[in-house]
Formats: C-alpha cells, sequence, structure tokens
C-alpha cells in the first residue's frame, strides 16, 4: 500500500507587505533584503486572522481538487507551531470548521520542517492499513510572534496555509520514501522561549529569536544531507528528479545546494520572493503552485525537503501521479 497525493490546495492573506514597506519600520531596504534572501515581498494576517482560518481555506481547496468530501476524511494531521490555542487542537478546530466528523485528528509541531515530518507519518500510517483518507496541513501565522524592530528576523517570516489529500493505492506510486532527522543540540539557535511551561507568562518574550548564522549553516548543509540521501534511500540519482520543492527560507541557501548537486533552475521550484519563509505552509503552498502552474505530469519524480527549529530535516520523495 502507498500513499497517494490526490490533491491540493493554498490560501495566504491579503496583506501584502514589501521589502520597502519594512524599510519604514526597521533599518532595513529592498536591496538588503533581497541579495540576503531573496525575498521581495511576505503576507500578514490580521489580528481577527488565525492560522486554522487560512488552514480552512487550503484544506477545502485540496478536498474540492481530490474530488474527496470532508466526510469521507478518517485522519487531519495539522503541521504547525503556531497553533490557534494550546489546546483544543488546531486539528480538531480544523475537523468543526470542516464537518469532517469522521477523522481522528492530532498536531505536529516541527516549525519549518512540519510538512515533510507530517507526510513521513501521513504516509506511514497510510501504507500500515490504518487509515485509507488523509488530510495533511502545513499553516502558520508567524508574523504574529516578530519582533517588528528586530531586522534579523522581521524581515524573513511571512503566513500561508497549504493543504494535501493522500488516498491509498496499491499502486507503485506516490510517496515512495522518507528521511527524517533532528539535531537537538543545536536547538537553542532558533527558539520562542516564551509562552511554554517553563515561562507561561512570557517573561522571556513572545518574539522569535534567532542566531541567523548558525541557522544559515545547518540549513545549507542540512538541505543537500537531505536531498543526497533520500536519494540513496530510495536507489534514485540526482538526474532522477524532475522537480525539487525545498523549504522556501533562502534563496542563497537554495542556490548554493542546487548548483553543487548540478540541478538546473527548471528543476526547483521556488516562490519565496512573493511569500517569505511560511514555515510548515511553505512546502504545500509551493507543491500546489507546482502543480496548479502545469510543472508536474504524471510520472515525475518529486522532492520534498525541508529544515527547521529543533533542529529538524526531512525529505520525501515522491512519484507524482495526480
Amino acid at each position: 500500500m502507498k500513499a497517494k497525493i490526490t490533491g491540493t490546495g493554498s490560501c495566504v492573506p491579503p496583506k501584502i507587505v514589501t521589502n520597502d514597506d519594512l524599510s519604514k519600520m526597521v533599518d532595513t531596504n529592498d536591496a538588503w533584503i533581497r541579495e540576503r534572501t531573496g525575498i521581495q515581498e511576505r503576507r500578514v494576517s490580521d489580528e481577527g486572522t488565525a492560522t486554522t482560518d487560512l488552514a480552512v481555506i487550503a484544506a477545502e481547496r485540496a478536498l474540492a481538487a481530490a474530488g474527496t468530501s470532508p466526510e469521507e476524511l478518517d485522519l487531519i494531521l495539522f503541521c504547525t507551531c503556531s497553533p490557534d490555542m494550546l489546546f483544543p487542537s488546531s486539528g480538531c478546530i480544523l475537523q468543526s470548521k470542516l464537518k469532517a466528523v469522521n477523522a481522528a485528528c492530532f498536531d505536529l509541531s516541527d516549525a519549518c520542517a512540519g510538512f515533510n515530518y507530517g507526510l513521513s507519518v501521513a504516509s506511514g500510517l497510510v501504507e500500515a492499513g490504518r487509515y485509507k483518507k488523509v488530510l495533511l496541513v502545513g499553516a502558520d501565522t508567524l508574523t504574529k510572534y516578530l519582533d517588528w524592530t528586530d531586522r534579523g528576523t522581521c524581515i524573513l517570516f511571512g503566513d500561508g496555509a497549504g493543504a494535501a489529500v493522500l488516498t491509498a493505492t496499491e499502486k507503485e506510486e506516490g510517496v515512495l520514501a522518507n528521511l527524517l532527522r533532528a539535531e537537538g543540540h543545536l536547538g537553542h539557535h532558533l527558539t520562542m522561549p516564551g509562552g511554554g511551561s517553563r515561562d507561561p507568562e512570557a517573561r522571556n518574550g513572545r518574539f522569535i529569536k534567532m542566531n541567523g548564522k548558525e541557522v544559515f549553516k545547518f540549513a545549507v548543509r542540512a538541505l543537500e544531507t537531505s536531498v543526497r540521501d533520500i536519494l540513496k534511500l530510495s536507489g534514485k540519482e540526482v538526474s532522477d528528479i524532475d522537480l525539487l520543492i525545498p523549504h522556501q527560507a533562502n534563496l542563497r541557501i537554495i542556490e548554493h545546494v542546487s548548483k553543487k548537486m548540478g540541478l538546473s533552475k527548471e528543476k526547483v521550484y521556488v516562490n519565496l520572493h512573493k511569500y517569505g519563509n511560511t514555515s510548515a505552509a511553505s512546502i504545500p503552498i509551493a507543491l500546489d503552485e507546482a502543480r496548479t502552474e502545469g510543472r508536474l505530469k504524471s510520472g515525475d519524480l518529486l522532492v520534498l525537503s525541508g529544515f527547521g527549529a529543533g533542529l529538524t530535516y526531512g525529505a520525501n520523495i515522491i512519484k507524482w501521479s495526480i
């Protein structure tokens, strides 16, 4: 049994914040941001919009693309590090909004690596025969946790949601292999210290804190390692890749690894210039756009690779068949 992606969907908030907008808030400018990140603009949700508000739209679009009703779902797996609240889970909130009354629900928190972790877990449950139709969501609203005076972080992130419907198939297609890894000893380089049980009153701040240089070094290594190792695990070569969808965090990371691996620009999907880093939503948004733009055809070999807080990273390799 394999898990095949039968539909995708995405949603971003309407508000656009450009680099020029940020230059009025913090000591930065458009050229500085573009040169270091490749980001031109990002989407920012308003105070009344929570993570599941974006997720429900992405989910409805994915279900429509898959021709699946909410009642057919038997599992909702929600990947996020910015849930609506500590509990109930965002998965349960989404289930209520969709009226997916037959679905079990749980959340998974691995920040920007969340969707790859979630896809590995969801596909494994399908392969084990436990579930037949799974809604996998990656959604985050990290702009709510930014210090807008810290140019090391506020220029990087945006809000969004992406979703995919996974369906059981007996054909040799869909998710072929998964790779998940973590380096917890590096976790202190990217944190949101306030609000958890160690600091419930958020006396240490509720904002993202990042050691940019260390995270950058990890990301370059993690992206290349995960792609090479998932190919080795599945008996494939770099030349077999039809499309790589990396986590959309920094264009310099993507270009450095792509060049080192000998992947042409046509084989690497990039949309971070429009959205910035949307955390767990990054890869599913890119996947949905690649599908709707006609960048994927049946039989294509697709590699998804992401890295994030933890520090975590992972990859999935897919034989596309939608």
